[in-house]
């Protein structure tokens, strides 16, 4: 029976051999939701990264934000095998002591009274959004639903938090969309004011735009929208899956503003590469969310959890996070240097290791040829819209590293400008 089932599976495999994998099998097998770059990364170490033909990269790209730590970084090895040799899945029927040891730091550090913890950051947003309206119709009636958020802001994937996020190429072809969501322009306080009513149940925002391209708004526009929330009763909702975890030098960005959210999404970093998210908030907020209004299948898992104490422990030690802001501006001081030379962005923008370089006029648009540029050059760079480069390294990369990945930006800014 057995090789007959050895024979099913081998004619099963149709084709591909592992030593054949390349960028053309993505073409072949995947959904083209994506349009990956043609290298294909199979080894990381820290802040650098090997192709599969041996080429060495310096990551300043960090996952998109997730690898805090850099790649394989042994303390979360260390802590993945210890816990895979435990205790993998349980199901939420039970609780299990790394979520419980993860939720307590979580809340020993922030704000934060209670936690939910989830797989991604969509996720906990999608979490957050119908907490916010759960206990604005447990509290005010079902009739204070509306959401406030902002154009260009991104939330997630789900159909709900594309719809909070206020870009409409996401949406498009996605409709009819969930209803009760107003967006106006961030950082435009007197916009906000003209929305926010009653009938508002939360205003959902970003500490520092990600996607919409590294945008960083006032304090006094943070302290106001917290304002127009206690005027109408409604909930401040930041989602930190891009600015949290130490990513600006503290632990969460909203430690920046002197405000404090009702609610807050965190992800990416907060697992350092290994998916995990969490939804924090206040105990009068979470008593909405009674047994069975929401849940999640892998949601606080040991593995996740396990290896986001440990990624919590390392990064939220003050020598890291004041490495954090030191390394903002040594990268700045950098890209200023370039800009220098080659003229080719109007703004350096961000806080800590979540930077923007903005195109100017001359280079609207070209964002990625810039990235590609660089890429050929020998080191991962992001873009954040098609007119700004983002940056988004390890929490832990060294200068050297940094000259080593900017030097690789300048021979790509170079190329493209022709010099």
């Amino acid at each position: 029976m057995l090789p007959r089932v050895i024979q099913q599976v081998s004619q099963f495999q149709k084709g591909v051999s592992m030593s054949s994998i390349s960028r053309a099998t993505f073409d072949e097998v995947m959904v083209p939701n994506y349009s990956p770059m043609q290298m294909v990364p199979v080894k990381g170490k820290g802040s650098r990264v090997w192709d599969s033909e041996g080429r060495e990269y310096v990551d300043l790209a960090g996952g998109i934000a997730v690898n805090a730590l850099g790649h394989c970084h042994p303390e979360m090895i260390n802590a993945l095998t210890e816990q895979a040799n435990k205790l993998w899945h349980m199901s939420n029927v039970y609780t299990n002591e790394p979520a419980l040891k993860l939720a307590q730091k979580l809340i020993d550090n922030t704000f934060a009274e209670k936690v939910f913890f989830a797989n991604s950051g969509g996720e906990a947003n999608e979490a957050a959004f119908k907490l916010a309206r759960r206990y604005a119709s447990d509290n005010f009636g079902p009739e204070k639903n509306e959401i406030v958020a902002f154009y260009k802001g991104f939330h997630g994937r789900t159909l709900f938090t594309v719809s909070v996020g206020g870009q409409e190429k996401y949406t498009q072809g996605f409709e009819p969309l969930p209803g009760g969501i107003k967006h106006v322009e961030f950082n435009n306080i007197e916009a906000l004011k003209e929305v926010v009513s009653d009938k508002t149940c939360a205003i959902v925002m970003e500490p520092m735009q990600g996607e919409g391209g590294i945008i960083v708004p006032d304090n006094e526009f943070i302290k106001q929208a917290r304002e127009l929330c206690d005027k109408h009763n409604a909930l401040l909702v930041f989602d930190e899956v891009q600015s949290g975890m130490g990513r600006t030098g503290k632990l969460y960005a909203y430690m920046h503003t002197g405000v404090t959210p009702d609610i807050l999404s965190t992800a990416k970093s907060l697992g350092g590469g290994f998916p995990i998210g969490a939804m924090l908030t206040t105990e009068k907020v979470a008593k909405s969310f009674v047994v069975g209004t929401h849940g999640s299948t892998y949601g606080g898992n040991p593995l996740g959890c396990a290896v986001a104490e440990r990624v919590f422990d390392i990064i939220n030690q003050p020598e890291v996070l004041k490495g954090v802001e030191e390394k903002h501006e040594y990268i700045k001081q950098k890209l200023l240097a370039i800009n220098e030379k080659y003229n080719v962005f109007s703004e350096i923008r961000g806080k800590g290791l979540l930077m923007g370089a903005a195109l100017n006029d001359s280079y609207e648009g070209k964002a990625r040829d810039f990235m590609n540029a660089t890429l050929e050059n020998g080191a991962l760079v992001l873009m954040a819209g098609p007119s700004v480069l983002r940056m988004a390294p390890s929490l832990l990369i060294s200068n050297e590293e940094i000259d080593e990945g900017l030097a690789a930006l300048e021979k790509g800014v170079q190329k493209v400008v022709g010099q």
